[in-house]
């Protein structure tokens, strides 16, 4: 997580399905997807993956559009359902480079676990209290198993979500699916896609 464009990963729904930062495993035939639309042609999305490799993606049946959207700090309040996307501290404290702010009424299943960027993990939690910190805001989440300490420097990346359609994917926006199916011909189905300039790759 040195460099930004690596530490980049998040996204998903309002009342219409949230799975990108799920804690939930994927299954063996599912991959993550972060990329670049190169094009879009009846629900087929052609794009390139950071490394540079294409991939074609379909879009499930009714699958959910979600575009990414700046937030500021003081929309987190005590009561948010939080997606935080962090690196572990010596202290036991994680430190946020990106939080997404779930819609009201939006919860998927909360937890902590490892996330797939370099040293990254994944947080999905209700904040049960915040104060003002000597590095930046600190939040207390808490869920099933514990809670968190959560450190918010200026530099985290704040984002919550507004729904979209297919027709607003357009070349050359920064895309996220959480759990891409392969199908037999080489081709990618995802159950739901974020898209936008701001977060999406946390």
């Amino acid at each position: 997580m040195a460099m930004t464009a690596w530490r980049i990963a998040s996204a998903s729904a309002i009342a219409f399905l949230f799975t990108v930062s799920m804690v939930a495993a994927q299954t063996p035939a599912s991959v993550r997807v972060r990329a670049t639309i190169a094009s879009v042609d009846s629900g087929i999305l052609t794009a390139k993956a950071r490394d540079g490799g294409e991939m074609k993606i379909k879009l499930a049946d009714n699958a959910p559009v979600n575009e990414v959207v700046k937030a500021p700090l003081s929309d987190i309040k005590e009561g948010s359902y939080l997606a935080i996307t962090a690196s572990p501290q010596p202290d036991g404290s994680q430190k946020a480079t990106a939080i997404l702010i779930f819609p009201p009424g939006v919860h998927p299943p909360e937890g902590f676990s490892n996330w797939d960027l370099p040293n990254s993990t994944m947080t999905n939690a209700t904040v049960a209290s915040q104060a003002a910190g000597v590095d930046g805001q600190t939040l207390t989440v808490t869920y099933k198993e514990g809670e968190k300490k959560i450190i918010v420097p200026p530099s985290a990346e704040i984002v919550t979500y507004k729904k979209a359609s297919v027709v607003d994917l357009k070349p050359g926006q920064k895309i996220f699916v959480f759990a891409a199916k392969k199908l037999p011909d080489g081709m990618l189905e995802a159950p739901n896609i974020s898209f936008g300039d701001y977060g999406v790759w946390r």
